[in-house]
């Protein structure tokens, strides 16, 4: 069964602005996820981001949320790994 990734506007916003190469990289990540939103490396957050779940992609971070009951895979930061679990930056 596939999931349904959906990018925040955040994120879609660090997406376009990442570099070509980890551009194809994270994507080929995100299409990973739609098809298994907890893929072998993945990590479940704590403290402040509890709730959510991040892949590794190099030096980028996706953090997602996974609505089991609607099948949906929410990204809410791509992001270097030293910026991507700051709030609010």
């Amino acid at each position: 069964m596939r999931y349904t990734v959906r990018l925040e506007s955040r994120a879609e916003r660090e997406l376009k602005a990442l570099a070509d190469d980890v551009l194809r990289r994270v994507d080929a990540k995100l299409r990973v996820l739609a098809t298994n939103p907890r893929p072998r490396g993945v990590k479940k957050l704590r403290g402040r981001e509890g709730e959510g779940w991040r892949v590794r992609v190099g030096d980028y971070r996706i953090l997602y949320t996974v609505d089991e009951a609607d099948r949906v895979v929410s990204v809410y930061r791509i992001a270097y790994r030293a910026r991507a679990y700051r709030r609010g930056r």
